[in-house]
């Protein structure tokens, strides 16, 4: 506010000058004004005024007032200006200097400057300026220079600290699970920030004891199993063992019973979101598949507050451990997901959930009404292709594209797929279609994610990427989609079900075979929407797919024709045109092999072509 206001008042202290200054200031020399005549006067009146002028302003005729300050000086001033001003808009050679250079005598001369104030130009203050010139270019302008630098190269891309990226970096394992990654997580040196001075010892112990009692349904209060609580214990009292504590207890959702240490619980997660974009990168540099999925994994607990291993039906407000127990039952050896819970009849869904010590009805509608529009993003199609081929030969650049559309968890009527929504043509064969989806928003921003316990709003993204099952090995490095091409839910809050077209390219490998990959679709901000599936491309001899393409394209012969019109000379009729086929991609399999996906059974994939990244061969 004091920045404001200095700022105003500097404003108005310019104003002022400026108005003082055009006081001031000589006016630009006008010849009509000083003659009195209007700019549209010709020659023979302005002579005409001039003789008037003449007659009571020529010094010979005017009279001297005391009382105006006149004095013979002036009025012979007044005098050599108006005839000045005469000349000028009579004598020809005259008035065009005016009219070039703006003056009666040509070009003047000018010199400009620059307006110090006058305590930098007395004399006796020039080594004071010296010495406020030195200490602003030889302190200041470099100390501002250098931490401006410093500050670009001392955070990554990912916008973490170097020495954080460091940290994760000496963290990482090839086996790490979704508690490692957590525990990895707190080696953030931004804590610092966030826990300053006595912040980092105090209410410790508290919070230790309590995310390490002994839990309901699990061995630990805080969610976490026996290595991570020796990683806990390994760790020197302080900042890190402060983070990772109340990262654990952020996740198994616990009140600690102190508001300052609440505080700080929900200002370390956002924090840690951050740092575990920078260990995925890491993940990805390694190229190992576990990792990477447990990177993502410890995202989704993060936005969400579960624990890694506990129910995806803790993402449904008002469910607790011990409703989620009563709906998944004390037997069940994996946990429901919210797609399962939405399929159970709704009579049982009811008995389970609503009941002493459970949900009333209330809270259980609201609860299924949330499940009802949480964007889960159901796979339709997926194949490969090559723009503008057939098939796809050794090292083209091939496109993986993934149809898929929202459908929330328990929607009945979902609408049949129309099959021309499927198909994926070339922009050539498709210009019309293309100009029109121009016209429309293409970035279509899905809902902000249901995540009551995390400080931030956050925008869902989807990362699709492909890997080798049987090395573990990524193949095709994750595309990240945010947005959409198409509208997902209607203004009454109903899907539309659109089809959602996704693209990403990389290199085909150079040698010839059916390559099998594991297709994987994540989510970052809900537990378990991921899906997996596997997706064949078949890399074809580049002879034997030209062989092939040529006998597809042999047609009957046309009327206009040679051939045609041979056939009609040896009496019979040129045999109609057939219509060209459209090309259709071989069509692969794709099964569901993930657990906690809600797609079963097997699924169509086309394999055409288009995309950029490098993939090794089985």
């Amino acid at each position: 506010m004091l920045f404001a206001l200095g700022g105003w008042l500097l404003m108005c202290w310019m104003v002022y000058l400026m108005i003082v200054t055009a006081r001031t200031i000589p006016k630009i020399w006008d010849p009509y004004e000083v003659l009195g005549v209007s700019r549209s006067a010709d020659e023979k009146a302005i002579k005409s005024h001039y003789r008037r002028l003449s007659l009571t302003q020529h010094p010979d005729k005017v009279r001297l007032d005391p009382a105006k300050n006149q004095t013979i000086e002036s009025v012979n001033d007044h005098w050599v200006e108006i005839t000045k001003a005469f000349k000028t808009l009579t004598d020809e050679d005259i008035r065009q200097n005016y009219l070039l250079y703006g003056h009666p005598d040509g070009k003047q001369s000018y010199s400009i400057g620059i307006a110090l104030p006058k305590f930098i130009i007395q004399e006796g203050n020039g080594k004071y300026v010296l010495m406020l010139y030195g200490i602003f270019l030889g302190v200041i302008l470099p100390y501002y220079v250098g931490k401006w630098w410093y500050g670009t190269q001392r955070v990554t891309k990912e916008r973490v600290l170097v020495a954080s990226a460091g940290n994760l970096f000496r963290e990482y394992e090839d086996g790490i699970n979704e508690g490692g990654v957590v525990s990895a997580l707190s080696a953030g040196e931004e804590y610092n920030d966030v826990l300053k001075g006595s912040k980092a010892d105090s209410g410790l112990a508290r919070v230790e004891q309590m995310i390490l009692a002994d839990g309901e349904k699990t061995p630990f209060a805080g969610g976490l199993n026996v290595k991570d609580v020796t990683k806990l214990r390994e760790l020197d009292e302080g900042v890190r063992r402060k983070a990772l504590a109340l990262l654990w207890a952020y996740l198994s959702r616990m009140e600690l019973k102190d508001d300052e240490l609440n505080d700080q619980k929900f200002d370390v997660v956002p924090t840690a979101l951050a740092l575990n974009e920078a260990f995925t990168t890491i993940c990805l540099a390694y190229g190992n598949v576990g990792p990477l999925l447990a990177s993502y994994h410890t995202s989704q607990n993060l936005i969400q507050a579960i624990a890694p291993g506990q129910s995806p039906l803790l993402q449904l407000p008002f469910f607790t451990p011990a409703v989620v127990a009563a709906v998944e039952g004390e037997s069940a050896r994996t946990h429901m997901t919210i797609q399962e819970f939405m399929r159970l009849p709704a009579h049982e869904r009811k008995n389970r959930t609503i009941g002493p010590d459970l949900l009333d009805s209330n809270q259980y509608q609201q609860a299924v009404n949330l499940a009802s529009h949480l964007p889960h993003l159901q796979v339709e199609e997926a194949f490969f292709k090559v723009k503008g081929e057939r098939h796809i030969v050794p090292n083209s650049l091939v496109q993986f594209v993934v149809k898929a559309r929202i459908i929330p968890p328990g929607t009945v009527d979902v609408p049949k797929l129309d099959p021309k929504d499927l198909v994926d043509r070339d922009e050539d064969e498709d210009e019309e279609d293309t100009k029109a989806a121009d016209k429309k928003d293409t970035s279509i921003q899905p809902p902000i994610a249901y995540a009551p316990r995390f400080a931030r709003d956050h925008s869902p993204r989807w990362h699709v990427f492909l890997a080798d099952s049987k090395q573990g090995k990524i193949a095709v490095p994750p595309f990240t989609f945010s947005t959409f091409d198409k509208p997902l839910f209607k203004d009454d809050g109903s899907p539309t079900f659109a089809v959602q077209t996704f693209r990403m390219q990389f290199g085909a490998p150079p040698q010839m075979g059916r390559y099998t990959f594991a297709m994987h679709l994540v989510c970052d901000s809900y537990v378990g929407f991921d899906f997996k599936g596997d997706v064949i491309m078949d890399v074809a001899d580049p002879a034997k797919a030209e062989e092939m393409e040529s006998e597809e394209d042999i047609s009957e012969p046309e009327e206009d024709s040679i051939a045609g019109q041979m056939a009609a000379l040896k009496g019979g009729a040129a045999p109609p045109e057939k219509p060209k086929k459209a090309r259709k991609p071989k069509v692969q399999e794709v099964q569901d092999s993930d657990d906690e996906s809600d797609t079963e059974g097997e699924m169509d994939t086309e394999s055409e072509t288009d995309t950029d990244t490098d993939s090794d061969g089985e």
